[in-house]
C-alpha cells in the first residue's frame, strides 16, 4: 500500500529522503530508498543533459495526450502504479541507501543551481525550470510513497 505523499519541491523531496534514511523504513513496493534515489537522479540528469533520441522520437506523438491526461495526475500525486520505466532508469538491485541519498542530493543541487533551460521531457514536453522542479518533486512523491517511515527507529 502506497502512502499519500505530496511534495511541492525537490527541497521537500530531499527532506523526505533524509527522514527515511535517518528513521529507517519499510517497503510496500519493489525498490529500496537507494534504488528510488538512483531512479530519480537518473531522471533529473536526463532532464539536465538530454534524453536519448529514441525516447524523444517515441514520446513526441504521445505528448499532447500525455500532457493533457497523465501530467495533471502526476502533479496531483495520483500517478498509477505498475507502469514500467525505460531500462535506462531502472536502478541496480544492490545499492547503499546513504550513498544514493547523497548522490541524489548532489544532483538536486546541480539542478537547482542551473540557469540553463532543461531538456524537454519525452512525453510531457518543455517546461520552465520551476515547473520541472515541481514535476520531479511529484515524481519523487510517487516513488517515496512506497516507503513507510519507522517513526520509532533510532
Amino acid at each position: 500500500m502506497r502512502r499519500k505523499l505530496k511534495l511541492q519541491s525537490l527541497d521537500e523531496a530531499l527532506a523526505e529522503t533524509t527522514r527515511l534514511l535517518q528513521n529507517a523504513y519499510t517497503k510496500s513496493g519493489n525498490w529500496s530508498l537507494a534504488q528510488i534515489c538512483c531512479h530519480l537522479r537518473l531522471s533529473i540528469e536526463c532532464n539536465m543533459n538530454g534524453y536519448p533520441r529514441w525516447m524523444t522520437i517515441l514520446g513526441y506523438p504521445l505528448r499532447p495526450f500525455l500532457r493533457w491526461l497523465a501530467l495533471p495526475k502526476l502533479l496531483a500525486c495520483d500517478s498509477p502504479k505498475g507502469i514500467r520505466t525505460a531500462g535506462i532508469f531502472v536502478p541496480p538491485e544492490k545499492l547503499d541507501d546513504a550513498s544514493e541519498v547523497e548522490k541524489f542530493k548532489q544532483c538536486v543541487v546541480l539542478f537547482q543551481e542551473s540557469d540553463q533551460p532543461m531538456h524537454a521531457h519525452p512525453g510531457f514536453g518543455s517546461m520552465t525550470n520551476e515547473e520541472f522542479d515541481h514535476f520531479h518533486a511529484a515524481h519523487a512523491a510517487h516513488h517515496l510513497g512506497f516507503l513507510h517511515p519507522q517513526l520509532n527507529a533510532k
